[in-house]
């Protein structure tokens, strides 16, 4: 009996360190996911490895590997997929990862934040009419609240920037759609902005806000402002993206 046990105990173990080893080697390919990217163009194999990865990690790191599987699908849809049909399945499967752990870990910040990015990049490539029958725009307001009330400082305010964000983009629509505000989407981007390091699309969805709202000027000072930084080097062709959008953006109010 106490050999049966033995073994159980050994094999569990040795299982636990297994996972623990992918879930390592699927950070470091999420971490190499830019390797040799030249703008826009990325190399698929690093992001396809680290989700290999984090799936084998997930049965006993359940929290830790969804959420990077999140953050894997979201980079994989946005920068690798190249067709909508394959935006569409990937920024899915985020989707559902992020409504399963929700009802896991419902006190996890990461986890609604990294939901939320899916969702709101699943809404993007699937079209209004989707959207409005899924009620995006309330999930988004409502998780966003959720986010701020766990961990306000969460990826340098992520509460508030997907709180402005989802006023800022959602439309007006009286008796159906009625609470989205930019001067809420404004004061929610601006507490965002505020905590940490304000992150390129954080200061593109604030500058979006207050071009709308009439303050041109310091909609270009940021936009400029983040023009004159350097590319980080862990985000280097999420940050390309958002300068391209800040150059656009800048040439469009001339």
């Amino acid at each position: 009996m106490m050999k049966k046990v033995f073994t159980y105990v050994y094999l569990s173990f040795s299982l636990l360190i297994a996972e623990k080893g992918s879930f390592e080697k699927g950070v470091a390919f999420y971490d190499s996911r830019s390797k040799g990217a030249v703008g826009y163009s990325v190399k698929p194999l690093n992001i396809e490895n680290a989700i290999k990865q984090f799936k084998k990690a997930s049965q006993n790191l359940e929290l830790d590997a969804g959420v990077y599987l999140m953050r894997c699908y979201y980079f994989k849809g946005k920068f690798v997929a190249n067709t909508d049909d394959e935006k569409k399945e990937v920024f899915s499967k985020g989707k559902k990862i992020g409504e399963k752990l929700i009802k896991l870990f419902p006190k996890s910040a990461a986890v609604r934040y990294w939901y939320l990015v899916n969702l709101g990049s699943w809404a993007e490539v699937y079209g209004t009419m989707a959207a409005a029958k899924e009620g995006v725009a309330g999930l988004m307001r409502d998780h966003s609240k959720k986010i701020i009330e766990i961990d306000p400082s969460y990826s340098n305010g992520g509460g508030y920037f997907m709180l402005g964000a989802v006023h800022f983009k959602s439309p007006y629509i009286p008796f159906i759609l009625s609470w989205p505000d930019n001067d809420l989407a404004v004061k929610n981007l601006k507490k965002a902005y505020g905590i940490g390091d304000p992150t390129p699309s954080q200061t593109v969805y604030l500058a979006q806000a207050l071009y709308k709202d009439g303050q041109k000027e310091e909609a270009e000072f940021y936009l400029r402002e983040l023009l004159k930084k350097p590319f980080s080097h862990s985000e280097k062709v999420e940050d390309f993206d958002q300068h391209q959008i800040a150059k656009s953006l800048l040439e469009e109010w001339k």
